[in-house]
């Protein structure tokens, strides 16, 4: 095989490059912006076989996606430009999505440590689950108070609380706060949604 000198590189570099064709006075937008790899390019979406629709999960803002699917697997997420929110647009937190969602790293299974060990296990959902709702309602028996020495009925507890997160939106907002103050009694709801 024959190797091309430095000029025959840069001579087929100018032919191939865009660039000097549209300075030549060529129209930008037909033939001087064409080369051998425009002509090969195919649209990135092209290759999924379903389209979804889904919020973006970072904030309360609730900007509009669309998830690209090929075989069951995403493969692209862009704005919905349908959504009066976002028109299309996605912030470079809605726009990095696919990337947590096909992480390699990305947790897709209940893992707990138990007290004083020093290894995760993996657990049944569940197992989480149930558990997770016996020791709140351990807790809140153990800690929840009737009336303050002076009488003043209070029924609440402080040992529980609740940390709701900035993707919760206004309806999510108030159920929590009806399930953890009317319902357990917590005295203990914040939000971090905070800008």
């Amino acid at each position: 095989m024959r190797r091309r000198g430095p000029v025959a590189r840069s001579r087929n570099f100018f032919r191939e490059w865009s660039i000097p064709r549209q300075l030549a006075g060529r129209d930008a937008m037909a033939e001087a912006a064409r080369s051998r790899m425009s002509e090969t390019l195919r649209p990135r979406l092209e290759r999924a076989d379903k389209v979804g629709s889904s919020i973006c999960p970072y904030c309360a803002v609730g900007c509009a996606q669309l998830i690209y699917a090929r075989n069951g697997r995403p493969i692209a997420v862009e704005g919905d430009p349908r959504s009066p929110i976002n028109q299309g647009t996605l912030c470079p937190k809605g726009a990095a999505t696919l990337d947590w969602m096909t992480s390699p790293r990305r947790l897709s299974r209940v893992l707990y440590r138990a007290p004083h060990s020093d290894r995760w296990e993996e657990r049944p959902l569940d197992w989480a689950m149930d558990r997770i709702a016996r020791l709140v309602k351990r807790t809140r028996d153990e800690t929840f108070v009737e009336r303050l020495p002076d009488g003043t009925v209070v029924n609440h507890t402080l040992g529980l609380g609740a940390l709701g997160g900035a993707t919760l939106d206004n309806e999510e907002n108030y159920l929590i706060k009806k399930l953890f103050s009317g319902g357990l009694g917590a005295a203990w709801i914040e939000n971090q949604a905070r800008v």
